[in-house]
Protein backbone atom coordinates (compact mmCIF):
# COMPACT_ATOMS: atom_id res chain seq x y z
CA UNK A 1 0.00 0.00 0.00
CA UNK A 2 1.21 3.29 -1.06
CA UNK A 3 1.55 6.08 1.87
CA UNK A 4 3.43 8.40 0.04
CA UNK A 5 0.83 10.85 -0.75
CA UNK A 6 -0.60 10.10 2.59
CA UNK A 7 2.44 11.70 4.50
CA UNK A 8 3.40 14.49 2.78
CA UNK A 9 -0.40 15.63 3.08
CA UNK A 10 -0.19 14.56 6.89
CA UNK A 11 2.99 16.52 6.83
CA UNK A 12 1.30 19.75 5.29
CA UNK A 13 -1.64 19.68 7.87
CA UNK A 14 1.00 19.79 10.76
CA UNK A 15 2.54 22.96 9.05
CA UNK A 16 -0.85 24.38 9.03
CA UNK A 17 -1.59 23.35 12.48
CA UNK A 18 1.21 24.30 13.94
CA UNK A 19 1.37 28.08 12.28
CA UNK A 20 -2.73 28.39 12.83
CA UNK A 21 -1.09 28.04 16.83
CA UNK A 22 1.78 29.86 16.33
CA UNK A 23 -0.65 32.95 14.91
CA UNK A 24 -3.39 32.63 17.37
CA UNK A 25 -0.57 32.79 20.77
CA UNK A 26 2.55 34.96 19.26
CA UNK A 27 1.74 38.42 19.00
CA UNK A 28 4.74 39.53 16.96
CA UNK A 29 2.82 37.47 13.97
CA UNK A 30 -0.50 38.84 15.10
CA UNK A 31 1.26 42.51 14.48
CA UNK A 32 2.01 41.67 11.42
CA UNK A 33 -0.64 39.30 10.63
CA UNK A 34 1.50 37.08 8.77
CA UNK A 35 -0.93 34.21 7.25
CA UNK A 36 -1.12 31.21 8.51
CA UNK A 37 -0.10 29.31 5.33
CA UNK A 38 2.84 31.46 4.76
CA UNK A 39 4.12 30.47 8.33
CA UNK A 40 3.40 26.67 7.41
CA UNK A 41 5.44 27.11 4.38
CA UNK A 42 8.45 28.31 5.95
CA UNK A 43 8.49 25.46 8.35
CA UNK A 44 7.74 23.16 5.18
CA UNK A 45 10.79 24.90 3.38
CA UNK A 46 13.02 24.27 6.53
CA UNK A 47 11.86 20.46 6.78
CA UNK A 48 11.95 19.74 2.85
CA UNK A 49 15.17 21.12 2.38
CA UNK A 50 17.47 20.07 5.75
CA UNK A 51 15.46 16.87 7.51
CA UNK A 52 13.16 15.29 4.89
CA UNK A 53 16.30 14.26 2.70
CA UNK A 54 17.91 12.09 5.98
CA UNK A 55 13.87 10.56 6.03
CA UNK A 56 14.32 9.77 2.60
CA UNK A 57 11.34 11.79 1.81
CA UNK A 58 11.72 13.91 -1.69
CA UNK A 59 9.56 17.63 -2.42
CA UNK A 60 8.49 16.58 -5.49
CA UNK A 61 4.70 15.40 -5.02
CA UNK A 62 5.07 19.47 -3.65
CA UNK A 63 5.65 20.51 -7.03
CA UNK A 64 2.44 18.23 -8.79
CA UNK A 65 -0.13 19.23 -5.99
CA UNK A 66 1.06 23.17 -6.23
CA UNK A 67 0.10 22.91 -9.82
CA UNK A 68 -3.35 21.14 -9.36
CA UNK A 69 -4.70 22.58 -6.49
CA UNK A 70 -3.69 26.13 -8.27
CA UNK A 71 -6.10 25.11 -11.17
CA UNK A 72 -8.56 24.14 -8.87
CA UNK A 73 -8.23 27.53 -6.97
CA UNK A 74 -9.54 29.01 -10.46
CA UNK A 75 -12.29 27.09 -11.04
CA UNK A 76 -13.68 27.47 -7.83
CA UNK A 77 -13.47 31.55 -7.93
CA UNK A 78 -15.27 31.12 -11.13
CA UNK A 79 -18.04 28.70 -10.39
CA UNK A 80 -19.30 31.34 -8.32
CA UNK A 81 -22.82 32.98 -9.41
CA UNK A 82 -22.53 36.98 -9.39
CA UNK A 83 -25.20 38.12 -7.25
CA UNK A 84 -24.63 42.11 -8.31
CA UNK A 85 -24.64 42.88 -11.49
CA UNK A 86 -22.09 45.46 -12.41
CA UNK A 87 -22.81 48.18 -15.50
CA UNK A 88 -20.76 46.92 -18.57
CA UNK A 89 -18.76 49.87 -18.85
CA UNK A 90 -17.44 49.48 -15.52
CA UNK A 91 -16.40 45.92 -16.06
CA UNK A 92 -14.30 47.09 -19.19
CA UNK A 93 -12.59 49.97 -17.13
CA UNK A 94 -11.23 47.17 -14.63
CA UNK A 95 -10.95 44.45 -17.32
CA UNK A 96 -8.57 47.49 -18.87
CA UNK A 97 -7.00 47.93 -15.75
CA UNK A 98 -6.08 44.80 -14.83
CA UNK A 99 -4.22 44.22 -18.03
CA UNK A 100 -2.05 47.05 -18.28
CA UNK A 101 -1.11 46.48 -15.05
CA UNK A 102 0.06 43.19 -15.34
CA UNK A 103 1.41 43.83 -18.58
CA UNK A 104 3.08 46.26 -17.11
CA UNK A 105 5.08 43.94 -14.87
CA UNK A 106 6.24 41.37 -17.75
CA UNK A 107 7.60 44.33 -19.96
CA UNK A 108 9.34 45.95 -17.07
CA UNK A 109 10.94 42.55 -15.60
CA UNK A 110 11.58 41.61 -19.26
CA UNK A 111 13.44 44.65 -19.79
CA UNK A 112 15.44 45.88 -16.66
CA UNK A 113 16.05 42.10 -16.60
CA UNK A 114 18.21 41.86 -19.94
CA UNK A 115 19.37 44.58 -19.34
CA UNK A 116 21.64 44.00 -16.05
CA UNK A 117 22.33 41.12 -17.80
CA UNK A 118 23.58 43.24 -20.95
CA UNK A 119 25.82 45.39 -18.40
CA UNK A 120 26.93 42.31 -16.50
CA UNK A 121 28.23 40.54 -19.92
CA UNK A 122 29.88 44.23 -20.85
CA UNK A 123 32.00 44.59 -17.52
CA UNK A 124 32.80 41.55 -15.14
CA UNK A 125 30.94 38.57 -16.32
CA UNK A 126 31.46 38.14 -20.47
CA UNK A 127 30.69 34.87 -20.05
CA UNK A 128 27.60 35.12 -19.02
CA UNK A 129 24.87 33.28 -20.33
CA UNK A 130 22.47 35.86 -21.70
CA UNK A 131 18.93 34.02 -20.74
CA UNK A 132 20.00 34.02 -17.06
CA UNK A 133 17.85 38.29 -17.57
CA UNK A 134 14.93 35.89 -18.25
CA UNK A 135 14.61 34.01 -15.14
CA UNK A 136 13.46 37.11 -13.50
CA UNK A 137 10.03 36.98 -15.25
CA UNK A 138 9.98 33.39 -14.69
CA UNK A 139 10.53 33.64 -11.23
CA UNK A 140 8.85 36.13 -10.21
CA UNK A 141 5.94 36.67 -12.47
CA UNK A 142 5.40 32.93 -14.00
CA UNK A 143 6.27 31.10 -11.25
CA UNK A 144 8.69 28.16 -10.23
CA UNK A 145 7.08 25.73 -12.89
CA UNK A 146 7.96 27.74 -15.67
CA UNK A 147 11.08 29.13 -14.25
CA UNK A 148 12.31 25.14 -13.84
CA UNK A 149 11.24 23.87 -17.50
CA UNK A 150 12.48 26.66 -19.11
CA UNK A 151 15.60 26.70 -17.11
CA UNK A 152 15.84 23.13 -18.19
CA UNK A 153 15.73 24.01 -22.01
CA UNK A 154 18.35 26.20 -21.30
CA UNK A 155 20.31 23.67 -19.44
CA UNK A 156 20.46 21.37 -23.11
CA UNK A 157 21.67 24.91 -24.81
CA UNK A 158 24.90 25.35 -22.42
CA UNK A 159 23.36 27.18 -19.75
CA UNK A 160 24.79 24.93 -17.11
CA UNK A 161 22.62 25.24 -13.86
CA UNK A 162 19.66 26.66 -15.73
CA UNK A 163 17.10 25.21 -14.02
CA UNK A 164 18.61 25.48 -10.77
CA UNK A 165 18.98 29.39 -11.42
CA UNK A 166 15.22 29.33 -12.09
CA UNK A 167 14.31 27.84 -9.11
CA UNK A 168 16.50 30.32 -6.97
CA UNK A 169 14.74 33.14 -8.47
CA UNK A 170 11.17 31.74 -7.87
CA UNK A 171 12.51 31.28 -4.43
CA UNK A 172 13.30 34.69 -3.85
CA UNK A 173 10.12 35.98 -5.79
CA UNK A 174 8.24 33.76 -3.23
CA UNK A 175 10.11 35.45 -0.46
CA UNK A 176 9.37 38.91 -1.57
CA UNK A 177 5.93 38.43 -2.23
CA UNK A 178 5.02 36.53 1.25
CA UNK A 179 7.04 39.04 3.55
CA UNK A 180 7.18 42.07 0.99
CA UNK A 181 3.42 41.84 0.99
CA UNK A 182 3.20 42.03 4.48
CA UNK A 183 5.13 44.65 5.08
CA UNK A 184 2.99 46.81 2.05
CA UNK A 185 -0.34 45.45 4.46
CA UNK A 186 1.38 47.03 7.37
CA UNK A 187 2.55 50.13 5.59
CA UNK A 188 -1.53 50.29 4.11
CA UNK A 189 -2.54 50.32 7.86
CA UNK A 190 -0.05 52.56 9.33
CA UNK A 191 -0.48 55.12 6.47
CA UNK A 192 -3.91 54.83 6.17
CA UNK A 193 -3.90 53.26 2.41
CA UNK A 194 -6.54 50.96 3.14
CA UNK A 195 -10.54 52.14 3.89
CA UNK A 196 -11.91 52.45 7.03
CA UNK A 197 -14.32 49.63 6.87
CA UNK A 198 -11.51 47.33 6.04
CA UNK A 199 -9.34 48.85 8.70
CA UNK A 200 -12.20 48.28 11.80
CA UNK A 201 -12.19 44.73 10.43
CA UNK A 202 -8.24 44.38 10.44
CA UNK A 203 -8.56 45.44 14.36
CA UNK A 204 -11.10 42.61 15.13
CA UNK A 205 -9.41 39.89 17.83
CA UNK A 206 -10.23 37.13 15.03
CA UNK A 207 -8.28 38.99 12.52
CA UNK A 208 -4.91 38.97 14.54
CA UNK A 209 -5.47 36.12 16.49
CA UNK A 210 -7.16 33.96 13.50
CA UNK A 211 -9.63 32.33 15.43
CA UNK A 212 -13.58 33.44 16.03
CA UNK A 213 -15.12 33.59 19.47
CA UNK A 214 -16.08 30.11 21.36
CA UNK A 215 -19.75 31.67 21.44
CA UNK A 216 -21.57 29.82 18.21
CA UNK A 217 -23.99 33.14 17.87
CA UNK A 218 -20.90 35.32 17.19
CA UNK A 219 -19.36 33.50 14.62
CA UNK A 220 -20.29 34.15 10.76
CA UNK A 221 -21.87 32.17 8.24
CA UNK A 222 -19.61 30.86 6.41
CA UNK A 223 -21.78 28.60 3.63
CA UNK A 224 -25.14 27.84 3.02
CA UNK A 225 -26.59 24.28 2.32
CA UNK A 226 -28.00 24.05 -1.39
CA UNK A 227 -28.59 20.74 -1.17
CA UNK A 228 -30.68 17.84 0.90
CA UNK A 229 -28.27 15.65 2.72
CA UNK A 230 -30.53 12.88 2.35
CA UNK A 231 -29.63 12.50 -1.27
CA UNK A 232 -25.70 14.44 -1.71
CA UNK A 233 -24.02 16.49 0.78
CA UNK A 234 -23.25 20.45 -0.58
CA UNK A 235 -19.63 20.17 -0.11
CA UNK A 236 -19.65 16.91 -1.76
CA UNK A 237 -21.77 18.27 -4.51
CA UNK A 238 -19.49 21.43 -5.03
CA UNK A 239 -16.09 18.99 -5.24
CA UNK A 240 -17.70 16.62 -7.71
CA UNK A 241 -18.89 20.05 -9.56
CA UNK A 242 -15.11 21.61 -9.47
CA UNK A 243 -13.50 17.98 -10.18
CA UNK A 244 -15.68 17.33 -13.51
CA UNK A 245 -15.24 21.37 -14.57
CA UNK A 246 -11.35 20.40 -13.92
CA UNK A 247 -11.68 17.09 -15.95
CA UNK A 248 -13.58 18.98 -18.54
CA UNK A 249 -10.14 21.39 -18.77
CA UNK A 250 -7.79 18.49 -19.04
CA UNK A 251 -9.66 17.42 -22.09
CA UNK A 252 -9.71 20.81 -23.72
CA UNK A 253 -6.07 21.23 -22.89
CA UNK A 254 -5.30 17.50 -24.32
CA UNK A 255 -7.71 17.92 -28.13
CA UNK A 256 -5.42 21.24 -28.13
CA UNK A 257 -1.89 19.74 -27.77
CA UNK A 258 -3.04 16.90 -30.49
CA UNK A 259 -3.47 19.89 -33.20
CA UNK A 260 -0.74 21.82 -32.14
CA UNK A 261 1.82 18.78 -32.44
CA UNK A 262 0.74 18.45 -36.07
CA UNK A 263 2.56 22.18 -37.01
CA UNK A 264 5.95 20.88 -35.76
CA UNK A 265 8.61 21.41 -33.33
CA UNK A 266 6.95 25.10 -32.63
CA UNK A 267 3.56 23.67 -32.23
CA UNK A 268 4.79 20.83 -29.61
CA UNK A 269 6.85 23.58 -27.93
CA UNK A 270 3.43 25.92 -27.62
CA UNK A 271 1.48 22.74 -26.31
CA UNK A 272 3.87 22.06 -23.34
CA UNK A 273 4.40 25.76 -22.46
CA UNK A 274 0.19 25.54 -22.40
CA UNK A 275 0.07 22.58 -19.79
CA UNK A 276 2.10 25.71 -17.58
CA UNK A 277 -0.89 27.62 -17.33
CA UNK A 278 -3.47 25.05 -17.17
CA UNK A 279 -5.34 27.22 -14.77
CA UNK A 280 -6.10 29.39 -17.66
CA UNK A 281 -7.76 26.70 -18.98
CA UNK A 282 -9.58 25.80 -16.29
CA UNK A 283 -11.18 29.40 -16.01
CA UNK A 284 -12.55 29.26 -19.11
CA UNK A 285 -14.03 26.13 -18.89
CA UNK A 286 -15.82 27.36 -15.54
CA UNK A 287 -16.92 30.10 -16.65
CA UNK A 288 -18.38 27.85 -19.98
CA UNK A 289 -20.00 25.82 -17.57
CA UNK A 290 -21.72 28.42 -14.84
CA UNK A 291 -22.93 30.07 -18.19
CA UNK A 292 -24.74 26.71 -19.45
CA UNK A 293 -26.32 25.86 -15.84
CA UNK A 294 -27.89 29.36 -15.69
CA UNK A 295 -29.39 28.49 -19.19
CA UNK A 296 -31.14 25.56 -17.76
CA UNK A 297 -31.62 27.02 -14.70
CA UNK A 298 -29.58 24.96 -11.82
CA UNK A 299 -27.41 27.53 -10.81
CA UNK A 300 -29.38 27.97 -8.19
CA UNK A 301 -27.25 25.02 -6.86
CA UNK A 302 -24.31 26.32 -6.12
CA UNK A 303 -22.99 28.16 -3.50
CA UNK A 304 -20.59 30.91 -2.99
CA UNK A 305 -19.54 30.62 0.85
CA UNK A 306 -19.05 26.98 0.04
CA UNK A 307 -17.26 27.62 -3.46
CA UNK A 308 -14.96 30.07 -0.98
CA UNK A 309 -14.29 27.14 1.54
CA UNK A 310 -13.37 24.79 -1.67
CA UNK A 311 -11.34 28.24 -2.59
CA UNK A 312 -9.63 28.54 0.91
CA UNK A 313 -8.96 25.32 1.49
CA UNK A 314 -6.68 25.07 -2.23
CA UNK A 315 -4.92 28.34 -1.37
CA UNK A 316 -3.90 27.47 1.94
CA UNK A 317 -2.60 24.52 0.56
CA UNK A 318 -1.14 25.68 -2.63
CA UNK A 319 0.77 28.61 -0.63
CA UNK A 320 2.01 26.26 2.22
CA UNK A 321 3.23 23.74 -0.36
CA UNK A 322 4.51 26.36 -2.51
CA UNK A 323 7.36 26.90 -0.28
CA UNK A 324 8.16 23.89 0.98
CA UNK A 325 8.74 22.75 -2.94
CA UNK A 326 11.45 24.86 -3.53
CA UNK A 327 14.50 23.12 -3.28
CA UNK A 328 17.60 25.24 -2.08
CA UNK A 329 20.12 25.27 -4.39
CA UNK A 330 23.46 27.15 -3.78
CA UNK A 331 24.17 28.50 -6.98
CA UNK A 332 27.77 29.99 -6.76
CA UNK A 333 29.04 30.89 -9.53
CA UNK A 334 25.78 33.35 -10.17
CA UNK A 335 25.20 35.32 -7.02
CA UNK A 336 26.08 38.33 -8.12
CA UNK A 337 23.62 38.40 -11.26
CA UNK A 338 21.22 36.55 -8.95
CA UNK A 339 21.39 39.10 -6.35
CA UNK A 340 21.58 42.02 -8.67
CA UNK A 341 18.05 40.73 -10.47
CA UNK A 342 16.53 40.16 -7.34
CA UNK A 343 17.00 44.28 -6.19
CA UNK A 344 15.67 44.92 -9.91
CA UNK A 345 12.70 42.66 -8.98
CA UNK A 346 12.49 44.24 -4.93
CA UNK A 347 12.11 47.67 -6.49
CA UNK A 348 9.85 46.71 -9.63
CA UNK A 349 7.52 45.51 -7.57
CA UNK A 350 7.79 47.19 -4.08
CA UNK A 351 8.07 50.28 -5.41
CA UNK A 352 6.91 50.68 -9.23
CA UNK A 353 3.85 48.77 -8.67
CA UNK A 354 2.20 50.48 -5.68
CA UNK A 355 3.05 53.42 -7.47
CA UNK A 356 1.08 52.99 -10.49
CA UNK A 357 -1.79 50.72 -9.68
CA UNK A 358 -2.83 53.54 -6.62
CA UNK A 359 -2.93 55.85 -9.36
CA UNK A 360 -4.08 53.54 -12.19
CA UNK A 361 -7.34 52.42 -10.27
CA UNK A 362 -10.69 54.30 -9.19
CA UNK A 363 -12.00 51.81 -6.84
CA UNK A 364 -10.66 49.01 -4.03
CA UNK A 365 -6.84 50.53 -5.21
CA UNK A 366 -5.35 48.73 -2.01
CA UNK A 367 -7.00 44.84 -2.55
CA UNK A 368 -5.95 45.05 -6.38
CA UNK A 369 -2.53 46.36 -5.35
CA UNK A 370 -2.29 43.19 -3.28
CA UNK A 371 -3.27 40.64 -6.15
CA UNK A 372 -0.95 42.30 -8.37
CA UNK A 373 1.80 42.35 -6.34
CA UNK A 374 1.22 38.92 -5.03
CA UNK A 375 1.15 37.18 -8.58
CA UNK A 376 4.18 39.81 -9.40
CA UNK A 377 6.18 38.10 -7.35
CA UNK A 378 5.18 34.26 -7.08
CA UNK A 379 1.64 32.65 -8.42
CA UNK A 380 -1.76 33.84 -8.15
CA UNK A 381 -1.86 32.10 -4.60
CA UNK A 382 0.11 34.09 -3.10
CA UNK A 383 -1.83 37.29 -3.97
CA UNK A 384 -5.21 35.44 -2.75
CA UNK A 385 -3.37 34.80 0.31
CA UNK A 386 -2.36 38.35 0.99
CA UNK A 387 -5.88 39.68 -0.74
CA UNK A 388 -7.63 37.26 1.87
CA UNK A 389 -5.75 39.43 4.87
CA UNK A 390 -7.93 42.56 4.15
CA UNK A 391 -10.59 40.70 2.68
CA UNK A 392 -10.90 37.36 3.75
CA UNK A 393 -14.26 36.46 2.01
CA UNK A 394 -13.52 37.82 -0.86
CA UNK A 395 -16.53 40.36 -0.58
CA UNK A 396 -14.54 42.81 -3.06
CA UNK A 397 -15.13 42.02 -6.99
CA UNK A 398 -11.29 42.34 -6.72
CA UNK A 399 -10.15 38.25 -7.00
CA UNK A 400 -12.89 37.67 -9.69
CA UNK A 401 -12.19 40.49 -11.58
CA UNK A 402 -8.54 39.54 -11.92
CA UNK A 403 -9.46 36.25 -13.01
CA UNK A 404 -11.48 37.57 -16.40
CA UNK A 405 -8.19 39.56 -16.77
CA UNK A 406 -5.96 36.13 -16.97
CA UNK A 407 -7.26 35.08 -20.09
CA UNK A 408 -6.62 38.37 -22.04
CA UNK A 409 -3.25 38.45 -20.37
CA UNK A 410 -2.11 35.13 -21.88
CA UNK A 411 -3.04 36.34 -25.32
CA UNK A 412 -1.42 39.58 -24.85
CA UNK A 413 2.12 37.94 -23.75
CA UNK A 414 2.37 34.71 -25.92
CA UNK A 415 4.93 37.15 -27.84
CA UNK A 416 6.94 37.36 -24.42
CA UNK A 417 6.74 33.60 -23.79
CA UNK A 418 7.73 32.78 -27.55
CA UNK A 419 10.71 35.21 -26.99
CA UNK A 420 12.23 33.13 -24.14
CA UNK A 421 14.57 31.56 -26.28
CA UNK A 422 15.60 33.78 -28.45
CA UNK A 423 18.68 34.85 -25.82
CA UNK A 424 19.99 31.74 -25.48
CA UNK A 425 19.62 31.49 -29.05
CA UNK A 426 22.22 34.48 -29.55
CA UNK A 427 24.86 32.15 -28.30
CA UNK A 428 23.69 28.97 -29.58
CA UNK A 429 23.55 29.98 -33.33
CA UNK A 430 26.14 32.99 -32.79
CA UNK A 431 23.57 35.64 -33.51
CA UNK A 432 24.03 38.26 -30.74
CA UNK A 433 21.07 40.06 -32.51
CA UNK A 434 18.52 37.95 -31.26
CA UNK A 435 19.29 39.30 -28.00
CA UNK A 436 18.82 42.60 -28.52
CA UNK A 437 15.72 41.79 -30.46
CA UNK A 438 14.08 40.27 -27.23
CA UNK A 439 15.09 43.50 -25.82
CA UNK A 440 13.06 45.22 -28.35
CA UNK A 441 10.19 43.21 -27.47
CA UNK A 442 10.09 44.37 -23.61
CA UNK A 443 10.44 47.62 -24.23
CA UNK A 444 7.27 47.41 -26.97
CA UNK A 445 5.55 45.59 -24.36
CA UNK A 446 7.14 48.83 -21.69
CA UNK A 447 5.88 51.48 -23.74
CA UNK A 448 2.55 49.86 -24.70
CA UNK A 449 1.16 49.64 -21.28
CA UNK A 450 2.62 53.15 -20.02
CA UNK A 451 0.62 54.45 -22.97
CA UNK A 452 -2.53 52.75 -21.84
CA UNK A 453 -1.65 53.97 -18.18
CA UNK A 454 -1.82 57.34 -19.11
CA UNK A 455 -5.14 57.25 -20.87
CA UNK A 456 -6.53 54.96 -17.99
CA UNK A 457 -5.12 56.70 -14.88
CA UNK A 458 -5.59 60.41 -16.95
CA UNK A 459 -4.93 63.35 -14.81
CA UNK A 460 -4.00 60.69 -11.84
CA UNK A 461 -1.50 59.11 -13.87
CA UNK A 462 1.64 61.04 -12.52
CA UNK A 463 0.20 63.50 -9.57
CA UNK A 464 1.72 62.53 -6.62
CA UNK A 465 5.44 61.82 -8.07
CA UNK A 466 6.48 62.23 -4.38
CA UNK A 467 4.57 59.93 -2.63
CA UNK A 468 4.90 56.08 -3.08
CA UNK A 469 1.10 55.48 -2.68
CA UNK A 470 -1.73 57.67 -4.00
CA UNK A 471 -4.70 58.74 -2.37
CA UNK A 472 -7.18 61.13 -2.22
CA UNK A 473 -7.14 64.73 -0.07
Amino acid sequence: MNWNYVVHIGVISLALLGGALLRARVKFLQRFLLPVSIIAGVFLFLFYNFIAPRLGFKSDFLGELVYHLLNISFIAMMLRVENKKEPKGSKKGILAQNVTAVIAQYGLQCFFGLIVTAILMATVMPNLFPAIGYTLVLGFELGPGQAYSIGSIWENMGFVGGSSVGLTMAAIGFFVGSFGGIILINQGIKRGWIGKDYLENLEKKSVRTGFFSRIESERPIGSYLSTDGESIDTFSYHIALVMFVYLLSWGVLTLLSKLLYLLGPLGVDLADSLWGINFIFSAFCAIAVKKFMGLVKVDTTVDNGTCNRINGLAVDLTVASSLGAINLVVVRGYWLPILLLSLVGIFITMVLLPFYTSRLYGDHQFQRMLILYGTATGTLPTGLALLRVVDPEFDTPVATDYLYSVGVVFFLAIPILLSANLPAFSVTQNKPYLFWVTVGISVVYTIGALIAYKILAKKKAFAKMSKLYYTED
